[in-house]
């Protein structure tokens, strides 16, 4: 009971240690007269990974890999369907022209990457398929593109990101280095319990490491953003929801995987191919969307179709065990 009872605990460390820690280094960085503009596009966007990254890597020390792979592939798809479905069902998610043809795309591009490294079995006839160190520093090298990318478009303004002021509050040094402690313990503390909560719960119900990190962990890191782009949706502010997500799912594998991975070879269960497919699937599904409908636009109904995938799948993985 102690280990569920930590489990629910670390969950909540994750969220809010990563909330503490991006509030607290934008606050520094706000202090050192460090550019908005830079905040969001670092600070801000690898806080938001932080909790993945630490399950992640507490799983590839603990040697849990199937927690590791679980909860990148359940959040991706958790962001897709769950995420952007309830957003685009509340109000209709207007998608910028570079999300379309250059983020969507390289989103859809990372899933294959991820196939091709994780398919040792079909590729080269192993009899395992294992994400090894040379597959995470070409991730992790990948990764350093994209972030040229996003950068590149910060710099020449094609998405409209002005240098506008973030709602960065400025707090005194204690305070500041209070919360970034505390961020930095709660992410590692709850990093561990939730790792070790997953594993006793899924020895006690008899099901994969795999099923509880891709439905509750993914779910839990989850939260933070699906809570943010509802409350976005009710009150019709919901500009960049779309690329935050795709840039999210581009962070988790290229960033979170490739980093786990150069720490620790993960070893991949035989079923991922089916997950990393479904993945590949919602993504697309989102990329055809744009041009179904109002273009360039993520309807309600498309939004309906998406929740009903997530709840199809969820069923599925429930099933498969």
């Amino acid at each position: 009971m102690l280990e569920y009872f930590l489990f629910i605990i670390g969950i909540f460390l994750l969220v809010k240690g990563a909330d503490f820690l991006v509030e607290g280094s934008s606050s520094l960085a706000k202090k050192w007269g460090i550019p908005s503009l830079f905040i969001g596009l670092t600070i801000v966007a690898f806080g938001t990974s932080m909790p993945e990254l630490m399950v992640n890597i507490f799983s590839a020390l603990e040697n849990a890999t199937e927690v590791a792979i679980g909860n990148v592939m359940g959040s991706n798809i958790a962001n897709i369907l769950l995420v952007l479905g309830l957003t685009a069902a509340i109000c209709p998610l207007k998608v910028q022209h570079s999300t379309v043809w250059k983020e969507i795309p390289f989103s859809i591009f990372a899933v294959f990457i991820l196939f091709v490294a994780a398919n040792d079995l079909l590729i080269d006839q192993l009899s395992f398929s294992l994400l090894t160190r040379i597959d995470g520093i070409v991730m992790v090298c990948f990764f350093a593109i994209f972030l040229y990318y996003v950068f590149d478009v910060a710099r020449e303004k094609r998405r409209g990101l002005q240098d506008r002021k973030l709602e960065i509050k400025e707090y005194n040094y204690y305070v500041i280095f209070s919360m970034i402690v505390f961020g930095i313990t709660g992410l590692c503390l709850g990093g561990k319990w939730v790792v070790e909560g997953a594993i006793s719960i899924a020895r006690f119900i008899g099901v994969s490491e795999f099923l509880v990190s891709a439905t509750i962990i993914a779910l839990g890191t989850s939260l933070p953003e699906l809570t943010t782009s509802v409350i976005a949706a009710i009150k019709e502010d919901v500009d960049l929801a779309v690329g935050g997500v795709v840039g999210s799912n581009i962070f988790n594998i290229f960033w979170v995987l490739g980093i786990t991975s150069t720490i620790t070879p993960i070893v991949l269960p035989g079923f991922v191919n089916f997950d990393i497919f479904f993945l590949a699937f919602a993504t697309f599904a989102l990329f055809l969307f744009m041009f179904i409908g109002k273009k360039h636009e993520l309807g309600k109904w498309e939004g309906a179709i998406f929740i009903a995938l997530y709840l199809a799948y969820i069923i599925f993985i429930i099933m498969r065990g």
